[in-house]
């Protein structure tokens, strides 16, 4: 049974989902204030040899596609994009920007918001992610699982529960 990472925006909290399907039909209730529109995160993960999980398809309205973690070249970039992010500079806005585009990279087309590619363009010119984020809202936090830039700037903690989906 798969293990389904889904952010509050409203509590601000990440929580661990156990779901007795792969891809289920809703979205879970948020344990700590019932709220319906959890945003479903990448998360670190682990692939398992034969077991075969099609990419999501968006069946919720805000939740976006996920890439085919059965991909080879998806496997690869991930497991890059997890090396490279243990020595990214949160304080460096390019740093910020490369592994952002990384993460578009492994997106399905179509799947991340236009506001995006102008906040990245905004980090790849060395711009304060905050001046942006005061500028566009939390794109940058939302694309980034929660967090601006990386752990703490979007102020989301990790629920250490496991709760049934």
């Amino acid at each position: 049974m798969p293990i389904y990472e889904y952010a509050c925006p409203k509590c601000r909290v990440i929580f661990n989902f156990l779901s007795k399907r792969i891809n289920p039909e809703r979205l879970p209730v948020c344990p700590k204030c019932g709220n319906k529109s959890m945003k479903r995160q990448m998360s670190r993960f682990a692939m398992t040899k034969g077991l075969k999980e099609p990419a999501a398809k968006s069946s919720e309205p805000g939740e976006e596609a996920m890439p085919n973690f059965e991909d080879p070249r998806v496997e690869r970039a991930m497991m890059e994009l997890e090396r490279d992010m243990e020595h990214m500079d949160e304080n460096n806005p390019k740093h910020m920007a490369h592994m952002m585009r990384k993460m578009q990279n492994i997106m399905p087309a179509g799947s991340i918001p236009k506001e995006l590619e102008t906040a990245i363009k905004r980090l790849e010119a060395g711009e304060d992610p905050e001046k942006i984020e005061a500028d566009m809202g939390d794109v940058l936090g939302d694309f980034m699982g929660g967090e601006a830039g990386g752990a703490g700037g979007g102020g989301y903690s990790h629920d250490s529960g496991l709760y049934d989906y």
